[in-house]
């Protein structure tokens, strides 16, 4: 997670209520010009981030923003589907992020997602032998 400091930076970020574990507040994303509202908070072994608005869900892009306004560009953070049993609904227009503290995410290949623009056709020749091999760990 960047530092408090560095997130308080932001001038578009509205911090309404402070906690020991957590802040929350507005964020006003100029890219889709809407205001998410947001909690973040920092306890049980997790970073979480609650965004929310008023009338439908943030988009894919309005969950990055919030990302990238919280979390390093280098750190991996996730949205999950849970268990059925699990799940909890307390907002109907609330989406969260999450990063687990002191622990890595796991995460598959990006080739699995997808070719990067600037493999080069050895590269790409080699991503498809490894696929075929199921050898894909260099990727």
């Amino acid at each position: 997670m960047k530092s408090l400091e560095e997130i308080k930076k932001n001038k578009y970020l509205e911090i309404k209520k402070e906690g020991r574990d957590g802040f929350g507040g507005t964020f006003y994303d100029k890219k889709s010009r809407c205001h998410l509202n947001f909690i973040m908070s920092w306890g049980a072994e997790f970073e979480h981030c609650s965004v929310s608005m008023p009338t439908r869900c943030p988009s894919w892009e309005q969950m990055c923003s919030m990302k990238d306004l919280f979390w390093k560009d280098d750190e991996v953070c996730m949205q999950l589907h849970p268990a059925k049993k699990d799940y909890v609904n307390n907002h109907p227009y609330c989406l969260h992020i999450w990063r687990p503290i002191n622990k890595e995410i796991p995460t598959p290949p990006s080739i699995l997602v997808g070719l990067k623009k600037d493999y080069t056709n050895e590269e790409v020749f080699e991503i498809t032998n490894a696929i075929k091999n199921n050898e894909l760990t260099k990727w």
